[in-house]
């Protein structure tokens, strides 16, 4: 089914443009939504895919079942993980060693429900992972990203799979201090970090125009996520399998499997920019949305983004 309720007609084989030339970068590609992102642009040739992840034995067999299907495709393997800045550190520097140019970022990867613990750095793994690690790989690639975008004809992007469960986030927005989101239950940590998500997205384009820079939620999908939920909540062992079989009939506009699940940061990567660039958070596909009262807090964007820099800079990185 391409026309989802309420969105737009979409097929990645007729409306991907081509992508000659272009460098994109994927995180957590080697399976999931990331895994058919990566397959779905390599169809358009690409110059070079980055499929980063934490695994390389899980990596290269990912690689290997999409240049099955895509010959040509020309995939590379970058190491990656998000919930240590020293590993995000080395991946920057490791890709910007191999590229001078990145077109596309898809920071695609996430944790959830995870029960509370904290990252190498200090940060709630939830938040630690889905921000901060995507927060700190965006902002060392940044130089990458405004050279790309001084190119003719250049469209660059950067694409924060974020989630509808951002309203989840707590009643007061964003916990600055990371202790504090210990009392939460795992899926309000969950919607505290793709909160924030949007709000790091909507900022970086303000601060940098020439970049389009958005947050996607891309629909209830039947993932391995659903594992870890099933695992921390008693509600989710339950409906687990009812989501499952509603996404395989394609009965509710929500629920999706993975290849659908994909279309929307598939065609918030592709689309005409000017479309894209008319808001800062869509859902399948391709309807603009508000989010909640804190994504439209355009001051607590800015907050976000400046204590956020503040905390990578305190790590000297």
């Amino acid at each position: 089914m391409l026309q989802w309720a309420f969105g737009r007609s979409f097929d990645p084989s007729e409306d991907i443009p081509t992508l000659v030339g272009k460098i994109v970068l994927v995180t957590g590609g080697n399976a999931g939504l990331g895994k058919e992102t990566i397959l779905q642009l390599a169809r358009h040739e690409p110059k070079e895919i980055y499929l980063a992840a934490r695994t390389r034995s899980k990596a290269e067999s990912a690689i290997a079942e999409i240049v099955m299907a895509v010959p040509k495709a020309n995939l590379t393997f970058l190491e990656l993980d998000l919930s240590s800045f020293t590993s995000v550190k080395q991946a920057a520097k490791d890709f910007q060693a191999r590229s001078n140019r990145l077109d596309i970022l898809i920071n695609n990867a996430g944790v959830a429900a995870l029960p509370y613990s904290t990252t190498k750095d200090g940060f709630e793994i939830q938040f630690g992972t889905n921000h901060m690690g995507h927060a700190l790989l965006t902002h060392l690639l940044l130089p990458t990203l405004l050279k790309t975008a001084e190119l003719p004809d250049a469209d660059v992007r950067v694409i924060n799979v974020s989630s509808k469960g951002h309203m989840f986030a707590p009643p007061t927005g964003i916990f600055f201090e990371q202790a504090a989101l210990e009392k939460l239950e795992p899926l309000g940590r969950y919607g505290h970090s793709k909160l924030a998500n949007i709000l790091h997205a909507r900022e970086l384009q303000r601060r940098y125009p020439s970049v389009t820079a958005i947050a996607v939620h891309p629909g209830v999908i039947i993932t391995d996520i659903y594992d870890t939920y099933s695992e921390t909540s008693l509600a989710m062992r339950y409906l687990a399998p009812v989501v499952k079989a509603v996404a395989s009939y394609g009965i509710l506009p929500d629920v999706y499997d993975v290849p659908g699940g994909a279309f929307t940061q598939l065609w918030a990567a592709t689309a005409p920019r000017e479309t894209v660039r008319s808001g800062y958070y869509w859902t399948p596909v391709g309807v603009k949305s508000a989010g909640t009262n804190f994504a439209q807090d355009e001051g607590l964007a800015a907050q976000l983004w400046e204590w956020t820099l503040k905390e990578i800079a305190s790590r000297d990185l």
